[in-house]
This record gives structure tokens, C-alpha cells and sequence, in this order.
């Protein structure tokens, strides 16, 4: 069974969930070093999805204005790669957020995820960006509805 579980609280034992994805992937998979992954913690909304209860993919939000909230460090742990679970976690957030009338999500977009990003109907806006040396491009959706 698939549950997502959102948290602010810094404390708690979501986003020490997430914060373990996070250190997997990013810090040990991508080499992003650890003070620039746990930037802004404190701002963002952390959502952690389990799978059987085992905590397997990750992504934050931070409010970017009052229609529009950007999408940060999604992240699946590789053992559930394959699985769909960073396109349920997203879903699972667009949700989340018409019940705050959001209307735009945006995202720094890895250039190697942009096309699983375009499926789920985001589109890359502007120039590319270095991030953690790592080449990107601002993605944004429009959530239907909103």
C-alpha cells in the first residue's frame, strides 16, 4: 500500500523520513554537498511517500507567491525506482495544493528528468541553470481547474 504524509514540523519523524531520502540520493548518489541540500528547511512543506509503511520517495514545497508554489528535491530511494512513485507523490501534491488555490506549480528540473517532468504536463520556461553542478531548467504546470 501507497501513503503520502506532509509535515512542517522539523522534529518529527516525516521529515527525518524524507531527510533520509534525501541524504541517499542527493548526497550520496548526485554528491550535492550536504549544506546545500538542507537549505530553507524550515519554509517548505515536506512530503514523504511510504510504501508498506518503508519510506521511498520525497519532495518539498515552498510557497513562491500567493498562486504558485515551487516543487523541490523529489527523490526516490533506488530500490523503488520503476515504481511511478515520484509521479503519485506529485500527483498527491497538486492535489495538496487546489485546496489552497494554487494555480501554477514550477520546479528546477534536472535536464536528464526534464522528460518524465513534460509527461506529467510541465513545460521548461527560460534558460538553463548550474545547480549543485548539476545542469537544469525551470519547468512549470498549470494545475487544471484552478
Amino acid at each position: 500500500m501507497f501513503t503520502v504524509k506532509s509535515t512542517r514540523d522539523l522534529d518529527g519523524q516525516i521529515y527525518k523520513d524524507a531527510l533520509t531520502i534525501r541524504k541517499i540520493v542527493f548526497v550520496g548518489e548526485q554528491n550535492v554537498p550536504i549544506e546545500l541540500e538542507i537549505e530553507n528547511e524550515a519554509e517548505a512543506i515536506h512530503f514523504v511517500g511510504y510504501k508498506d509503511d518503508k519510506p521511498v520517495v520525497t519532495a518539498r514545497t515552498i510557497v513562491e507567491d500567493s498562486e504558485t508554489w515551487h516543487i523541490q528535491r523529489v527523490a526516490t530511494i533506488k530500490d523503488a525506482r520503476g515504481q511511478h512513485l515520484a509521479t503519485d507523490i506529485l500527483m498527491f501534491i497538486e492535489g495538496f495544493a487546489t485546496v489552497y488555490d494554487i494555480k501554477y506549480l514550477t520546479l528546477g528540473a534536472q535536464d536528464q528528468a526534464q522528460n518524465f517532468y513534460k509527461k506529467l504536463g510541465y513545460e521548461i520556461e527560460g534558460e538553463g541553470f548550474m545547480d549543485a553542478g548539476i545542469p537544469h531548467h525551470t519547468m512549470v504546470k498549470t494545475i487544471e481547474g484552478a
